[in-house]
């Protein structure tokens, strides 16, 4: 799109399906390399990720011409078709229905990525739960919580 300017960034979040703590950290950097892959083969710019065992950050510079949703959708079915074919887990892996998505300046992207390349600190100290529901309500998003995620029993 000629004459189109745009910095949008947009942190996604979503979780493996269950809840399950699935992702591998031997795993890890093969998973984070092919989700890599999946945008920038879409033509976004993928700035940040990790997955933590049940659950994903992606900080995603995006387009003005590719609808998120698609992209997440991609990104989802894409990983989940990889992980399958590995057979990195016992029966069938899949990532839980919907996503999290929050947009960023550009002032705050340091803080950001440092956010997301530390997750593991970060969850020493708080649950995913927690955390995401945190998002929600620093970003003044409404919610129902019996549709925010299948959670664990003991969470």
């Amino acid at each position: 799109m000629a004459n189109t300017y745009t910095k949008i960034y947009i942190q996604v979040v979503f979780a493996v399906s269950g809840r399950q703590s699935l992702i591998q950290r031997a795993r890890k950097e093969e998973l984070h390399k092919y989700i890599t892959g999946i945008v920038q083969n879409r033509a976004q710019k993928l700035i940040a990720i990790n997955c933590m065992p049940d659950h994903a950050h992606i900080l995603i510079g995006l387009k003005p011409d590719m609808a998120l949703s698609d992209l997440v959708r991609d990104i989802k079915a894409v990983a989940s078709k990889f992980i399958n074919q590995r057979k990195w887990v016992k029966g069938k892996f899949s990532w839980q229905e919907g996503f999290g998505a929050f947009s960023y300046s550009h002032s705050q992207l340091d803080a950001l990525v440092n956010y997301i390349k530390n997750q593991e600190k970060h969850h020493a100290r708080k649950s995913f739960r927690g955390e995401y529901l945190e998002m929600l309500r620093r970003f003044n998003i409404e919610y129902d919580a019996q549709f925010v995620f299948d959670w664990i029993a003991d969470e």
